[in-house]
């Protein structure tokens, strides 16, 4: 698992207009921290040093060290709002953790060895409908992605979420409601001549 590090200060501020200050005059962007055994803080965030780690897809399933005021805490990043056609931050919401309670977080999914697959030899092409999944488990046990093994695939067959494999301690959130929530995340068909 990635490890990221992210300064923030408490902002006494609260509002639209606030807000709208905050970006353009200090260049930072608003943010809250909830969850815990705290009150919900609202926080002032570097624009330039949030923009980088965004960057980096890890960033979204990682656990990340919030620094607020010389206070550290874990958290994860549970929504990061962007301007619809700049490349500005608007908001970040951040959630605490706690080492003995469960998450739930939305993780990439890896479709490895494709090309041994019985589909891939007679010409058949994997076509992913989802590229991550929601998953439960404690901070400590978070994995950096899943995988889905396509070695054994055939043409003309779909993939489920119980094709899924996860570390132990780690469960896909949608199979905890049943077999009924088994969705397909990928489908193998033949190539278009």
């Amino acid at each position: 698992m990635s490890n990221f590090t992210l300064n923030a200060k408490i902002r006494e501020v609260a509002g639209k207009g606030a807000s709208r200050r905050l970006r353009r005059e200090a260049d930072t962007v608003p943010a809250v921290v909830y969850g815990g055994n705290a009150e919900p803080a609202r926080l002032a965030i570097d624009h330039d040093e949030l923009l980088h780690l965004s960057e980096d897809n890890q960033f979204f399933s990682s656990l990340i060290n919030l620094n607020v005021d010389g206070k550290e805490e874990q958290v994860i990043i549970k929504d990061l709002q962007r301007h619809p056609a700049k490349p500005v931050l608007l908001h970040a919401d951040f959630q605490r953790v706690s080492a003995d309670r469960k998450i739930s977080i939305k993780v990439p999914v890896r479709f490895v060895n494709e090309a041994a697959s019985p589909a891939a030899k007679q010409g058949g092409k994997v076509f992913t409908l989802v590229n991550e999944v929601k998953v439960l488990c404690l901070p400590s046990k978070l994995p950096e992605f899943v995988e889905c093994d396509l070695s054994e695939v055939q043409l003309g067959q779909n993939l489920y979420l119980s094709s899924i494999k996860v570390p132990e301690g780690v469960e896909v959130a949608a199979l905890r409601l049943g077999k009924d929530h088994d969705q397909a995340i990928a489908r193998v068909v033949a190539k278009r001549k």
